[in-house]
């Protein structure tokens, strides 16, 4: 007998039931009976705590009231100050989500308007907090899955029947093996395939941004990956390296689900987007299009930090903060009936910063653990976080005193949104005002930074949520939307300029440099990895004379170089992780790293903790067990 049908039969009998369905994991059932919808949670609660399933109670479409009469009560339910963004119905799954700037005011005192608006309409409210700044990606993005509410409904269906498919193995044999398709002696391409007797689950599926042809992607031509047999993909986060291929994936006909954080969601998709606005999305060179885009965003299911779920017959997910970017996650897989716990890192940071608290270091379970190394030499120590925030300072005040500006290349996620914070903090304490302009994706960025608060650091969401202060809209910051402003901002009085590219590969910062080099009084200050052959590379070397565009470049702007401020772990912190992580790991393996800082953190691993640890290749597999 199914789990749905040992569900109904402990229903009450006057439940009316008249329908049921999958959300992936998740289980929804639609009844008719108009009390057991408004009362019935106690019996839905039994029903949880007895199937250990989330359970969803529903009103049928017959109960609801119109679409149009229901906006209407909810415009007027809600009070003004919550600030209604949209309003957004999906009709075939009964739900009602209300995006609003400030969701407290939203849902009510302890949800008095939230009670009020499922029992006058029946649908059910979901409400979703908008991000204060407008960003027309961030909402495009968002409505994507709303576009098409039956279509949702069925692929969520479609999910939860294989995730409750009765298990295909007849043998007791217990195995798990991961496949390395990429990321192995190597930064880029992140993409590790784990199999069971039961799954293929693909971790990451990204790009090499900075290799060529065939070397930028992952290794998919493997005899173990057939993309009809592929149950899943987990995304840890959102930068390309570890995301960028996906589209890919649709373009080849994948149509199964993506797992990842709703921020690494929205993330993602606009990183991808940019790629393809770029010289790789031209018609010749186009990997993919932003339909594939479109395809892969409609295909996420998204989790909370700590959320457990089912996603195939035989493996269950949970993602943990990684205190790398928004949204980043450690991705823990229970394989089997937790016979073996697996927990790749992604990018990870044990120290907390302004922008997020540091990663999870407590686990339920883990047998093996699979690390990055991007930082994993002996001798990849990085400064202290507060030394580089002092010196970024330092470097401000003296360029605003001789009247000139400081341009910052940097990325777009996360760097950028740190920056923001420090910078904010000390014109804020020091009484400073001065304009600091955002130009390129930034912006957008940061917009979903702020729509997602749940997932920066506490101190940030103390003092957005409880101290009515939202660092990111402070009047110091100025949006760059125009080469108008951009010149305007070249010309005016001292300034501080974050800028996209990070590595001035292009992007406004190429722009600013080209027009600020040349003068002494301006400052650069690097605050990212510079790769070899950038521009970026060239001007921290201590280039004085440059090629831009054709143009030579006379660089006399004083060059400043911030180390500590990266969101991946330093080998201190590395080290630290495998001391302190509980439980310890039996055996650990090393990715995402040069081939000598692999192989050097995988010795010192193995020689101060007395664990297996093994750095592979490219196209190797090992088993877990």
């Amino acid at each position: 007998m199914s789990v749905l049908d040992n569900l109904l039969n402990k229903l009450p009998a006057d439940s009316n039931i008249t329908s049921t369905a999958f959300e992936g994991a998740n289980i929804v059932l639609y009844t008719k009976n108009k009390t057991f919808f408004l009362h019935g949670g106690d019996v839905v609660r039994a029903m949880v705590d007895e199937f250990k399933k989330r359970i969803d109670l529903r009103a049928d479409s017959s109960l609801r009231m119109d679409a149009e009469e229901a906006k209407k009560f909810v415009e007027k339910t809600v009070p003004k100050d919550a600030e209604i963004s949209q309003i957004l119905f999906e009709p075939a799954r009964s739900q009602i989500t209300i995006e609003v700037k400030k969701p407290g005011l939203a849902i009510g005192k302890d949800g008095d308007l939230i009670r009020s608006i499922k029992e006058k309409t029946f649908w059910t409210p979901i409400v979703r907090r908008d991000s204060v700044i407008p960003s027309k990606i961030t909402q495009n993005i968002r409505n994507v899955l709303y576009t098409d509410s039956e279509w949702r409904r069925k692929f969520l269906d479609r999910v939860g029947k294989r995730i409750y498919e009765i298990k295909k193995s007849t043998t007791d044999e217990q195995w798990a093996r991961v496949s390395f398709l990429g990321a192995s002696r190597q930064v880029g391409r992140s993409c590790f395939l784990m199999q069971t007797p039961e799954s293929k689950v693909l971790l990451d599926c990204g790009i090499n941004v900075a290799a060529q042809g065939k070397h930028q992607f992952p290794y998919l031509n493997v005899p173990e990956f057939h993309i009809d047999d592929l149950d899943a993909v987990v995304i840890s986060h959102a930068h390309l390296d570890h995301s960028g291929f996906l589209p890919y994936l649709f373009k080849m006909g994948y149509d199964g689900p993506v797992y990842c954080t709703e921020a690494t969601r929205d993330v993602m998709a606009l990183l991808m987007l940019d790629y393809v606005s770029l010289g790789y999305g031209t018609e010749k060179n186009a990997i993919y299009s932003s339909t594939d885009i479109k395809e892969m965003v409609k295909h996420c299911i998204n989790l909370e930090y700590e959320e457990v779920t089912d996603i195939t017959p035989d493996v269950r997910v949970t993602l943990y903060n990684a205190g790398h970017v928004l949204g980043s996650a450690m991705v823990h897989l229970h394989i089997g009936e937790g016979w073996h716990n697996f927990i790749y890192s992604g990018d990870y940071k044990v120290k907390k910063s302004m922008l997020f608290d540091g990663a999870t270091m407590t686990f339920p379970r883990m047998e093996t653990f699979m690390t990055e190394s991007t930082y994993g030499a002996a001798d990849a120590i990085m400064p202290s976080r507060e030394d580089c925030e002092k010196k970024l300072i330092s470097i401000v005040k003296e360029t605003i005193a001789r009247k000139g500006k400081v341009i910052i290349p940097s990325l777009g996620v996360g760097r950028s949104q740190e920056i923001m914070l420090i910078l904010e903090k000390f014109a804020r304490e020091e009484g400073i005002n001065f304009p600091i302009y955002i130009d390129g994706m930034i912006w957008d960025i940061t917009a979903i930074h702020n729509a997602y608060p749940r997932f920066l650091g506490k101190e940030v969401r103390d003092q957005i949520f409880y101290e009515g202060h939202d660092p990111f809209l402070s009047p110091i910051f100025k949006q760059i939307g125009s080469h108008k402003e951009r010149q305007a901002a070249i010309e005016g009085p001292p300034c501080v300029v974050i800028a996209t590219s990070g590595m001035m590969t292009g992007g406004p910062s190429v722009q600013y440099f080209k027009e600020l080099a040349d003068n002494s009084k301006n400052s650069i200050v690097f605050v990212n990895y510079q790769s070899d052959g950038t521009l970026g590379k060239k001007v921290q070397s201590g280039e004085k004379e440059v090629n831009v565009d054709g143009e030579n470049v006379v660089v006399k702007l004083n060059v400043e170089t911030l180390e500590g401020l990266s969101g991946h772990c330093d080998r201190e912190e590395l080290m630290e992780f495998i001391n302190k992580v509980k439980p310890r790991p039996r055996k650990v393996i090393v990715v995402h790293g040069e081939q000598t800082r692999e192989l050097d953190l995988a010795s010192s691993i193995h020689k101060q903790f007395k664990i297996e640890t093994i750095a592979p290749k490219n196209l190797e597999v090992v088993r877990l067990k």
